[in-house]
């Protein structure tokens, strides 16, 4: 039986821009549903199946909404352990939006007003990024998994997890992606400007220390006791430095 094509949510509540993106996302093979009024897109998400053909493959979801706020229906999206990719749009002159997006659980950010091809391409990231998590629960695939491994965790990037002793943590696109620049560069000292820069393309003039919350929720992942951190420390006035095997 042929697969439908993938479902795209789109929570815009400017007419004419979700009228636009509607169109194109159309004409890209999508099937779309969308929602202008933010208590009324959660209502469906939280409705939506968390797999199969009707799952939502992706979620356009503007941050500034009627009703719930983007950041509020990621946040319940997350807590109620449904995964769709978020995509968030933000505005441009606001980069403190895309921290807390990111903070709340969105996969990836785009400013407005933004390039609908770049918002395209965006989405169809976030699908191949979903599909490669799909492919590395098959047993070839994990013959030889993107991982890194410390102390009793493993980081699957490929898969989009921690996995620990009893329990498995799901990432969100940009959390895989600032773990694997932190082990990357294990036991040097990351300064906040370069994970806003490199990692999630915050180029703006922005308070850097909006990124400690979001330090906080990745510990919870990878600390026995994340109230007294030994793997992911704060360097105070600087960053941060992730140690695989602490002294």
């Amino acid at each position: 039986m042929t697969q439908p094509n993938p479902l795209i949510v789109l929570v815009e509540d400017e007419e004419h821009l979700a009228h636009g993106l509607l169109f194109n996302l159309r004409a890209e093979g999508y099937r779309t549903h969308h929602e202008a009024d933010g208590d009324a897109a959660l209502t469906y998400l939280l409705g939506c199946p968390s797999n199969g053909p009707e799952s939502p493959a992706a979620v356009v979801l503007d941050c500034m909404l009627p009703g719930a706020d983007g950041f509020t229906i990621v946040r319940a999206l997350r807590e109620a352990g449904r995964y769709f990719p978020v995509l968030m749009l933000t505005a441009r002159s606001r980069p403190e939006d895309v921290l807390e997006g990111l903070e709340a659980g969105a996969d990836d950010y785009l400013p407005k007003p933004f390039d609908l091809n770049i918002m395209l391409v965006r989405v169809k990231s976030l699908l191949r990024r979903t599909a490669w998590q799909s492919n590395a629960s098959r047993p070839s695939a994990q013959e030889a998994p993107d991982a890194y491994s410390f102390s009793d965790r493993t980081i699957r990037f490929d898969a989009l997890e921690i996995v620990a002793p009893g329990k498995t943590t799901h990432l969100t696109v940009m959390e895989a992606d600032l773990l694997r620049y932190l082990t990357d560069r294990e036991g040097q000292v990351v300064p906040r400007k370069d994970i806003l820069e490199q990692v999630w393309r915050v180029h703006e003039d922005t308070d850097t220390r909006a990124i400690d919350n979001f330090i906080v929720r990745l510990r919870r992942y990878l600390e026995d006791d994340p109230a007294n951190p030994v793997h992911l420390l704060t360097v105070r006035g600087v960053g941060y430095r992730f140690l695989a095997k602490p002294a």
